[in-house]
């Protein structure tokens, strides 16, 4: 995964609303004596001093107008789709209800006035709508924003209840027990957290949980998992955690730094789980600042005239393409055609850029978005390209110092995680999943697979029996892109520290995406640290060169665009370069809407399989948060969640399962009592007590409703009478008879075997002990006669 959710763009950033994290205290404590902890405000950090000192010989040129601000986020206009009508509602619910406790849980994902499905799945109210649920949703709310207030200690139900009426305890255990169960608190790697998740909190034990793959997803759900009371193992195929989370550590010539190979930038950190675990680490969070400059080929700053007037015409060209999707979706629906296709139809229509360097700079916009995407304008699907759009999480995009690696350490630590264990195949049925990797073989009750979609769609694992054809067909048409970066240290810092990304222009269309952005690690990673981003077409043929010319062509833009300045562009001391297209563990980056594909396809791919043995986690099973880091976080609790739920309902069905055997076996050895009874009249047969010998003594009569039509199916019932009246039946001519005597003389009614009573399961234990070879038999002592 990657930050691309965070290029810069040209269009404004829409309003958000205001960063509840500051004033959780006045709202969730206020009749509380706690003082939660504050929270670590987003923090505009100065480049770090170990970048070292600035080229001394070289001079900077004259000022220039101040480079314009471009908006970071990867979609566009979703304004004018149908789907932006739930991100328009949100905004507006916000507006009239400006309680911070409700803006907490719109942040995490809640709806502002009704439940989620998953609450409704867990029945945490009698009745959907009314008071009940309204007051449930100021309950919930409550209790999430008074969590948020103090991340790194546990919130327990008892204190959930200090500040709130007696009256709604019960609602009060619900909601907690909601939020707790699918990860809404009391989560992440705080030191009082992580100790009390390490055993059951109920202290039960629901099975084993196999977990493949120790990425984000997976490290997530297993600790979530353990805390519930499953016995867990994760599988990785990697000598590491963290999958497509990866920090290199880089040094030479007196510097050193951390550069992120893979995920990079909190996207937005309002409501981000990944932000409550920097809170909880003490991590000061580095503002991506919005200045972008761009430059020419030749060094040239783009004029910011030129730069505006593409701008305004490259949105246009977007505007016209949402408003022709609405139209194409309302008059055919299955209708889809490739964004890029359709974008420079309408370029063609109204000749947008069709000078040169408004060409390039539009190419430069439509890299920007091959990488958002993680593929090529021509993959992407028009009509649901940005569905996860409204879905967006509000604030920052932060760098975070010494990389994301110290999430994964922090949530890797204390779990048995088996490395080198590349799964081959996944057998599951009604009696659990066996999972062999690495030459060895793991059994357990259900399995979590967490691995990238790339692998699922090379088939690297083998499902036995197949996945659904359902899942298999969303495998296939959602896409799975690619991006690569080279991180490069450099002795000193020779770009300047009053940015944190530039971009380049080329004249290559078809390379619009080498090299086109740079990020600036200087302030966060510890040293003098620039990363080159690669996307689109550029980002395949990337795989294909040698990592030596990879770096001299960088090194020849960067030249480019700082020497006419009369900064000499130093050698760097170490260089990375990634390749995920090749990395066999991933065989990508991230996730993308393809054409022909939808967010649906997303929920299809979450959907467990072979009855609730087999779940599946990852960002490309995240409809809302696809391709983001948060994402992989967010589907690793969901499916702990889901697992959870499994399991109850398995664990009770077993139970019912169990009774209904013992209620068998004790048919069973009735009727095998039955089969030499004492006395045999018509349908009516009869056991007596054997210690007894008076005709008071106690009898069981069974009577066989069905008679000879019913055969196998025949219906017994019973009831205690004493040896006298059951001789007085078998005196009285005919069936229907007996039963008139039986109920009208003796007022005695029938009952099934369910319904006798103790004194008749004390006669049957007495009638069973009287005949020895019963019990032999019973416990396999019968011996077989040998043929002589």
């Amino acid at each position: 995964m990657s930050d691309h959710t965070n290029p810069p763009t040209a269009m404004p950033e829409p309003p958000q609303p205001p960063s509840p994290e500051n004033d959780v205290a006045a709202a969730s404590l206020q009749n509380s004596s706690e003082d939660p902890d504050s929270s670590l405000p987003t923090q505009t950090l100065s480049p770090d001093s170990s970048s070292g000192p600035q080229n001394p010989t070289s001079t900077r040129p004259d000022p220039v107008p101040p480079p314009r601000k471009r908006r970071r986020r990867k979609k566009f206009f979703t304004e004018l789709t149908a789907a932006a009508s739930v991100a328009k509602t949100r905004r507006n619910d916000v507006a009239k209800d400006c309680d911070v406790e409700a803006l907490i849980a719109i942040s995490v994902g809640f709806p502002v006035d009704s439940l989620t499905e998953e609450e409704i799945e867990a029945n945490v109210v009698s009745t959907v709508g009314g008071s009940e649920q309204s007051n449930y949703i100021v309950v919930r709310n409550h209790i999430l924003a008074r969590w948020r207030s103090n991340v790194s200690a546990w919130l327990t139900c008892d204190r959930a209840l200090r500040s709130i009426r007696s009256e709604h305890k019960g609602l009060v255990e619900t909601a907690y027990r909601f939020l707790l169960e699918h990860g809404y608190i009391n989560f992440g790697v705080a030191q009082e957290i992580k100790t009390l998740k390490l055993k059951p909190f109920d202290g039960s034990e629901l099975g084993t949980v196999i977990v493949i793959g120790a990425g984000l997803a997976g490290l997530v759900a297993a600790r979530q998992l353990v805390f519930m009371g499953f016995r867990v193992a994760i599988l990785e195929g990697r000598t590491r955690p963290g999958g497509r989370v990866k920090t290199k550590r880089m040094s030479g010539d007196g510097v050193e730094a951390a550069a992120d190979f893979g995920g990079s930038v909190l996207t937005g950190i309002n409501g981000n789980p990944l932000g409550v675990l920097a809170r909880q680490l003490g991590l000061p969070l580095h503002k991506v600042r919005d200045i972008c400059p761009l430059y020419l080929p030749d060094g040239r700053s783009v004029d910011s005239e030129v730069d505006s007037r593409v701008e305004v015409s490259f949105n246009k060209l977007l505007e016209r393409v949402c408003k022709l999707r609405q139209a194409m979706i309302e008059e055919v629906k299955s209708v889809d055609v490739p964004l890029g296709t359709a974008l420079e139809a309408f370029r063609r229509v109204y000749k947008v850029a069709e000078d040169k360097e408004e060409r390039m700079l539009l190419n430069w916009h439509l890299a920007n978005l091959e990488y958002a995407n993680a593929t090529l304008m021509a993959n992407l699907s028009m009509a649901y390209w940005d569905q996860d759009d409204p879905y967006e999480m509000g604030g920052d995009h932060c760098f975070i110092p010494g990389g994301n690696e110290i999430f994964v350490r922090a949530l890797a630590e204390d779990l048995p995680i088996f490395y080198g264990r590349t799964v081959e195949c996944v057998k599951y049925g009604s009696d659990g999943v066996v999972v062999w990797a690495g030459g060895q073989e793991f059994r357990g009750d259900m399995v979590l697979c967490t691995v990238p979609l790339g692998v699922l769609k090379k088939g690297d694992i083998e499902f036995v029996p197949e996945l659904p054809q359902r899942k298999k067909d969303a495998i296939h048409r959602l896409g799975f892109g690619l991006l690569n970066k080279v991180a490069m240290l450099f002795p000193y810092n020779f770009w300047g520290g009053d940015i944190d990304t530039f971009g380049h222009l080329t004249e290559d269309l078809s390379m619009r995406g080498e090299f086109f952005l740079f990020y600036s690690y200087s302030s966060v990673s510890g040293g003098p640290l620039l990363v080159a981003l690669v996307a689109g077409e550029a980002a395949i043929r990337f795989e294909m060169m040698s990592p030596l010319e990879s770096v001299r062509r960088v090194l020849d833009i960067l030249k480019d665009i700082f020497n006419p300045k009369g900064i000499v562009v130093p050698d760097p001391v170490q260089v990375g370069c990634t390749r995920w297209g090749k990395d066999h563990f991933a065989y990508g980056s991230y996730s993308y809407v393809a054409v022909g594909s939808s967010g649906d396809d997303y929920d299809i791919l979450a959907e467990s399989v072979g009855d609730g043995r087999v779940f599946f986690a990852g960002e490309a099973t995240s409809k809302q948060y696809p391709a983001t880091m948060h994402g992989a976080f967010l589907s690793g609790m969901r499916e702990a969640a889901n697992i959870l739920r499994v399991a109850k309902r398995r664990s009770s069905m077993l139970v019912e399962s169990d009774t209904s055997k013992s209620v068998t076996q004790k048919n069973d050895d009735l009727n095998r009592l039955f089969e030499k009874p004492d006395l045999t009249f018509g349908s009516f047969s009869a056991l007596f007590d054997p210690k007894l010998s008076n005709l008071d003594s106690s009898s069981l009569l069974r009577v066989k409703i069905g008679g000879a039509v019913m055969d196998s199916g025949s219906l017994y019932l019973y009831a205690l009478l004493s040896k006298k009246r059951v001789i007085e039946l078998s005196q009285v001519e005919g069936d229907e008879n007996r039963m008139r005597m039986l109920n009208r003389d003796f007022g005695v009614s029938l009952v099934g075997r369910k319904g006798l009573s103790s004194a008749v399961e004390s006669l049957i234990a007495n009638i069973k002990l009287s005949r020895p070879n019963f019990n032999e038999e019973e416990n396999g002592l019968v011996a077989v006669k040998e043929n002589s």
